[in-house]
């Protein structure tokens, strides 16, 4: 089933959605501004060291799904689909190989999906949000720590824009992804999520 499938501007117009994630129901507090993700200004980057030499980069890219997101109460939700298909390395006959049932297996597994549970600030800030990653058919948590957020009015969306840059470190193998590990390339693996959401039709802008 398609990641938040039923979410529609018409549902985001409400003062309660409940969005269905290939994960399960997820309510959305009724007290928070919603944003869609602007799928292109979202992407997630990943980096892994390639024998000891060079580190290897990729990423995926057209990121959807929603944020929900209240600096008063300090709280959120973002749901996001990956649609794993998309990897691009720049090298095609990496990027076959990646998609291949080495790594990635997208014939299988063609999305992944990140859903959050607990959002962290420092004051008035987001620190960092802690979710279940669901990759290569495996679901596990992790934490993306934020090394930007802002909200804005954007000139060319025209509206209010909310997002920023978010990283973590996971070991590959917790998804069953173990191939080259013990011939050189690193289980470790960095990923960098960047994303911009826009205030949903109906919704009243966030004030920080």
């Amino acid at each position: 089933m398609a990641f938040l499938q039923l979410v529609t501007k018409k549902a985001l117009s409400t003062l309660s959605v409940v969005a269905l994630t290939g994960l399960g129901m997820v309510s959305v507090s009724s007290q928070a501004a919603l944003y869609e993700i602007d799928p292109h200004h979202a992407n997630a980057r990943f980096f892994v060291n390639h024998f000891g030499t060079s580190t290897n980069a990729g990423g995926f890219y057209g990121l959807s799904g929603i944020v929900d997101y209240s600096p008063k109460t300090q709280s959120g939700f973002v749901g996001v689909t990956i649609p794993i298909i998309s990897l691009s390395t720049g090298i095609k006959p990496f990027d076959k190989h990646l998609k291949s049932a080495d790594f990635f297996d997208v014939d299988k597994y063609p999305t992944a999906y990140f859903q959050s549970t607990k959002w962290q600030f420092n004051g008035d800030k987001v620190e960092s949000v802690t979710g279940d990653l669901t990759l290569h058919g495996q679901t596990h948590p992790i934490t993306l720590k934020a090394t930007n957020f802002n909200c804005y009015d954007s000139p060319i969306a025209k509206t209010q824009v909310c997002g920023g840059d978010f990283e973590t470190t996971i070991d590959r193998t917790d998804w069953g992804m173990t191939t080259y590990t013990d011939g050189g390339m690193m289980k470790d693996v960095t990923l960098k999520i960047q994303i911009e959401a826009a205030l949903a039709d109906g919704q009243t802008k966030t004030t920080l």
